[in-house]
């Protein structure tokens, strides 16, 4: 479990929001989890591209930005040499009840500083995955977003045989493979990496967005598409990413083992030493 080093709302240091809080009560807004390594945001320009996308789909008039940039260098700036810093902006507090939301809401946004400690490093060898029983809905209006919304994660991450692997998988009601529970999932089949398009439920994260547009300067073509399970099952390697823990490699899907080769531990090298 992370250590929480530091909250701040609205730039002020607190670790408290108003119980009228659209975010608190209706998950009306947006998270982003960004990895500080030596003072340096990793990928911050990506982050808050996809907050600014994030905002504009809810309709989240979100204009602190210069403000939000200045106290994410603050914080950065007395992080340890690992950490996690947290961002969420929601569409504010107002007197008026009701799903509705109201454009004259000034919204808030939370900081939040969290000590991360190293990857174990057995990780590079792979890790084992299993298939979530519960299955994701289907909502274009916000797929591929990082909303609040996230019951659906929490329930996945709270199955019996969750805590015995390192990710769970999670499908759709037709049996594709769609993210993780806290990342993406990629198929290595005959050289080519596919990634299932995120344009129906799950989020399409930031190191995925990475991960699509280094490899084919690696000369490895990468495309988004369908991926049934028993495509996945199939393939000759699989991994998963987020920002936290980089790319790392499935050694198993459930009862399925995977060969360890050689285009993950190479696509992963070249994404750890990124600078953005």
């Amino acid at each position: 479990m992370s250590q929480t080093l530091g909250t701040w709302v609205d730039g002020a240091v607190a670790s408290t929001v108003p119980a009228d809080d659209r975010g608190l009560q209706y998950g009306d807004g947006l998270s982003e989890t960004i990895v500080l390594r030596g003072a340096a945001p990793r990928f911050l320009d990506a982050h808050l591209a996809r907050l600014a996308r994030g905002c504009s789909r809810l309709g989240i008039v979100f204009t602190a930005w210069e403000a939000l940039r200045t106290e994410v260098a603050r914080i950065a700036g007395q992080a340890p040499p690992l950490a996690i810093l947290k961002i969420i902006v929601t569409r504010g507090s107002g007197p008026r009840r009701g799903y509705a939301p109201d454009g004259t809401l000034e919204p808030r946004r939370v900081l939040m500083l969290f000590a991360s400690p190293a990857m174990p490093a057995d990780v590079a060898q792979g890790v084992s995955l299993r298939v979530a029983a519960l299955r994701l809905a289907e909502n274009p209006a916000l797929a591929g977003i990082k909303h609040l919304n996230r019951l659906e994660n929490v329930l996945a991450a709270g199955e019996p045989g969750h805590a015995d692997h390192f990710e769970s998988l999670l499908l759709d009601a037709r049996d594709q493979v769609v993210c993780g529970t806290m990342s993406n999932v990629f198929a290595v089949r005959g050289g080519r990496l596919i990634t299932p398009r995120v344009d129906r439920s799950g989020v399409e994260g930031v190191l995925r967005s990475m991960v699509l547009r280094e490899a084919p300067g690696l000369g490895i073509p990468a495309n988004e598409g369908s991926l049934a399970l028993n495509e996945l099952l199939a393939a000759d390697e699989v991994f998963i990413t987020n920002v936290r823990i980089g790319v790392v490699r499935a050694r198993s899907v459930g009862q399925h083992h995977f060969p360890m080769k050689d285009i993950v531990p190479r696509l992963a090298a070249h994404i750890e030493a990124l600078d953005a």
